[in-house]
């Protein structure tokens, strides 16, 4: 296979990958991690070497210190990758992740186990079909080993610890598709289901508004100074505070900085001594692999038999496709691509930088099979001249100065800031501007300083707000860095009533609106037990009435369908009542007149089919949590 073909990462080829296409694998990624986490939480973390000092043991099994620390490495990424680019690694609290995993460790151990004692397998060949059908490792609809590897070092994998991770998952997903799919339904649950699930309604309701209810009420001046009164310490002003900070930017820098004919010179002439003697060959290659079931000789005897073929005129890819035990390139005929030094095992890269444009190898050995070879193409990577290459060697020289000099600035800023007792100070040693906030509260303020996680963190830090002093570099992103100071702390205090009057206004409406709708849909609703004819409780209201409503309707408010589904059967010629909350504030009295069962006569076969797969899926999910739960109470667990 071609991981048995390749060693470490190939410089040229796989940095391009990574530039080019990195925040798509990390969303991918950590879209394939989610889903792991899903279906088995952290605790798809596969046992990679036992520790000593084991913080767990299930049934005598360790679950090792090193588990454990990648299952926290593991989760930490998540985490940081779902808060976002100004994500904060100081807001996780490791101790809780920690136990988190362990937790889970514990239980993916005892399944782990529980799937062992049934003789439960998942063979290489089927982790191989997995892994080249999986979209996210495909370049072009094909499995391209770069894009496989790319993704798993950017997640922390390496290839073996993702195919025990498969391993793993898999074993315990045959379990619990075991379970799942063995589960059934019998008719009577079918047609019960069905009776409740089809089930119409026919049903009349009105609605009593909020605007008819406000335009009825009026709040005088007296009566909020009341309800203000009552309740003063409800109204507070927010804690706030107003910050003073410097703003280290390295784009702004770059005005300052001066890029000489000379050092683009010495750059390109880096550039041209980089490219000497880069060439890559576009190869397609045959393995036969050795394996438990196919030895050293037979893997020999099969890679010569097959070179023979060659030989004799039969197509490479057509041979590769039907006989080449590397699922990666068997499908495209064996076909590995253009591929410079470094990437292939000596044996591999050594046979093949020996052959000629169109030949074939003789079989190659490696540690992991017989290798058949063929060159198909030689490119060597042209030097760009200097005028092509100028703007970018520019950028490159800026860019490297402008580090430099946003280092040294940051060194000093931090330094001088450290011992100053204010912020002008490092200004005027650093010729900066110092900038003052908007107030803003311990939820954050609405520009991009101070709506900053890590800015409002150290704005209410101990060190600025109780000590008084500069903050320590707070760093934004890679490139801009702020120091900051409190100017002023406001704590919340109890405002006065001419600060307020408005909120208090209007929060007295609506608790009136709401007594006024509560009492009018009360007074109706105990005249229609009594009763009444709904119609004569309308009023000029509109009464809507529909027959057949089922469980999915849309054309009436969501709150009246789901409350007219839970009235009791009225009486033949009766109706059910009640009153329900709308969603703008408002009431709606609600009438059930009559109810239809479903039918499951109705069904049709495949309907039919695919509610009793439902229903039997349900049942063989609950089958399988109750084993989950009898397997954690029975393990003997001890912890550290």
């Amino acid at each position: 296979m071609l991981s048995d073909v390749c060693q470490g990462s190939k410089s040229i080829m796989l940095q391009t990958i990574r530039n080019n296409s990195q925040s798509i694998l990390a969303k991918v990624i950590v879209g394939l991690i989610a889903i792991t986490f899903a279906l088995f939480g952290v605790e798809s973390l596969v046992s990679l070497t036992s520790g000593s000092n084991a913080p767990a043991t299930v049934n005598g099994e360790e679950i090792s210190e090193r588990q454990l620390l990648q299952g926290v490495e593991l989760q930490r990424r998540q985490l940081l990758s779902q808060m976002g680019e100004n994500a904060d690694p100081t807001l996780l609290d490791d101790n809780v992740i920690s136990q988190m995993v362990l937790d889970s460790l514990i239980e993916q151990s005892v399944l782990t186990q529980a799937a062992q004692a049934q003789n439960l397998v998942y063979s290489d060949r089927m982790i191989d079909q997995a892994l080249v059908t999986t979209p996210a490792f495909q370049v072009d609809g094909k499995f391209d080993r770069a894009q496989f590897e790319a993704m798993l070092r950017n997640a922390g994998f390496t290839p073996l610890t993702y195919r025990d991770l498969m391993r793993t998952e898999k074993m315990i997903e045959q379990m619990r598709t075991a379970y799942l799919l063995s589960a059934f339904s019998v008719d009577n649950e079918l047609e019960r289901v069905v009776s409740l699930d089809r089930q119409k309604r026919d049903l009349s309701y009105f609605t009593l508004s909020v605007e008819d209810a406000k335009a009825s009420i009026q709040i005088s001046d007296d009566e909020a100074k009341s309800y203000f009164a009552d309740r003063r310490a409800d109204f507070k002003t927010d804690e706030t505070v107003i910050i003073e900070y410097l703003l280290l930017d390295k784009a702004k820098m770059l005005d300052d900085i001066e890029v000489s004919d000379a050092e683009i010179q010495t750059k390109y002439d880096a550039l041209v001594a980089n490219f000497e003697g880069q060439e890559e060959r576009k190869s397609a290659h045959i393995l036969i692999e050795i394996s438990d079931d196919r030895d050293a000789a037979a893997a020999e005897e099969k890679a010569k038999a097959i070179a023979e073929r060659i030989k004799a005129g039969e197509s490479f890819a057509e041979l590769a496709k039907a006989e080449s035990d590397d699922p990666g390139s068997a499908e495209s005929g064996g076909d590995l691509g253009f591929n410079g030094k470094g990437l292939f095992v000596p044996e591999f890269e050594e046979a093949l930088f020996a052959l000629e444009k169109g030949q074939v190898s003789e079989p190659v050995r490696t540690d992991y099979g017989y290798h058949i070879i063929r060159l198909d193409d030689v490119k060597t990577t042209e030097t760009p001249s200097l005028a092509e290459a100028q703007a970018d060697l520019k950028y490159d020289v800026l860019r490297e100065k402008v580090e430099g000099v946003y280092v040294d600035r940051l060194n000093q800023l931090s330094d001088i800031s450290y011992s100053a007792g204010d912020l002008i100070e490092p200004a005027e040693a650093l010729g900066m501007e110092i900038q003052t906030s908007a107030p803003f509260s311990r939820l954050g303020g609405s520009d991009e300083i101070t709506s900053n996680a890590k800015v409002v963190a150290a704005a209410y830090g101990d060190e600025v707000l109780k000590e008084g002093v500069n903050s320590t570099p707070v760093e934004l992103d890679s490139s801009r860095t702020v120091v900051l100071r409190l100017k002023q702390h406001d704590l919340p205090r109890e405002q006065i009533f001419e600060e307020v009057a408005d909120q208090v206004k209007a929060q007295l409406l609506n608790e009136r609106v709401a007594q006024t709708l509560d009492t009018q849909a009360e007074e109706i609703l105990a005249a229609l037990r009594d009763g009444a004819e709904l119609s004569a409780q309308t009023g000029e209201r509109k009464l809507n009435t529909l027959a057949g409503v089922d469980r999915g309707q849309r054309d009436l408010p969501q709150e009246v369908r789901q409350e007219a589904f839970k009235l009791p059967q009225p009486a033949e010629g009766a109706a059910s009542y009640a009153v329900v909350s709308l969603a703008d504030g408002g009431r709606a009295v609600v009438a059930v007149t009559g109810v239809t069962q479903g039918a499951a006569d109705d069904l049709k076969d495949n309907e039919r089919q695919a509610m009793r797969s439902v229903l039997g899926s349900r049942s063989g999910q609950k089958v399988y949590q109750d084993l989950v739960a009898e397997l954690n109470a029975k393990a003997q667990i001890e912890r550290l």
